[in-house]
């Protein structure tokens, strides 16, 4: 599982990575800014995505975009909007906490950090993390295996290969040698339906008098 702790403070990020470390996370990073954590994630002008990033722990107070306006555009990204925010702040009134959550956290931790708290909400958001990895890769199994139901639905009425037929009377040989009308034959090996009426040649031919008139 890797995590990427977003912290302008030195002493934050060695507490944090201790307490991570102890808990059993070994896969962690560390980004002192908003930018530098954009560039971890792919967001920067290079436009190469990064894969594999669990969960994202970030201090709201940063120099320069601070840790609402991270969030917003990181759940803004598409290929970003799976992953897991928890804020980390000493703000704890419940507007500063609404801000956070409509940004895109999904939870929050006070500082200064509890190490219960903090091993239990990072443990939770893993866990919900990974069901919804499981979740979709199983919706795009499902999905995959539609499609290629209905594809063979969809080939087994298309008529391939060559067709033995009569040239007098126009009927179709078919696998059991028996001879069947050509509509007969494309009726039960497709899905096409047929209406009956007469073409202007054998209008001329069947019905001479009626085609002077």
């Amino acid at each position: 599982m890797d995590i990427i702790i977003v912290d302008d403070s030195r002493d934050e990020q060695e507490l944090l990575l201790t307490r991570l470390r102890a808990a059993g996370y070994g896969s962690l990073m560390v980004a002192d800014s908003a930018e530098a954590a954009f560039g971890m994630l792919g967001m920067d002008q290079t436009g190469q995505r990064t894969e594999g990033i669990d969960l994202i722990l970030m201090d709201i107070m940063l120099p320069g975009v601070d840790g609402f306006e991270a969030c917003r555009r990181i759940t803004a990204t598409e290929w970003l909007q799976d992953i897991p925010i928890i804020v980390i702040t000493v703000k704890t009134d419940e507007q500063a906490l609404l801000a956070a959550f409509a940004a895109g956290a999904m939870d929050y931790i006070r500082k200064p950090v509890s190490p219960a708290e903090l091993v239990a909400r990072v443990s939770s958001a893993l866990t919900l993390r990974e069901e919804r990895n499981t979740r979709k890769a199983r919706e795009q199994e499902l999905l995959l295996r539609t499609q290629d139901l209905e594809q063979a639905l969809r080939e087994v009425k298309v008529l391939r290969g060559f067709i033995p037929i009569c040239a007098q009377c126009k009927r179709v040989r078919t696998d059991t040698g028996d001879w069947q009308r050509l509509e007969e034959y494309i009726r039960d090996h497709s899905e096409a339906e047929f209406s009956h009426g007469i073409c202007q040649v054998c209008m001329k031919e069947v019905y001479p008098n009626v085609s002077k008139g």
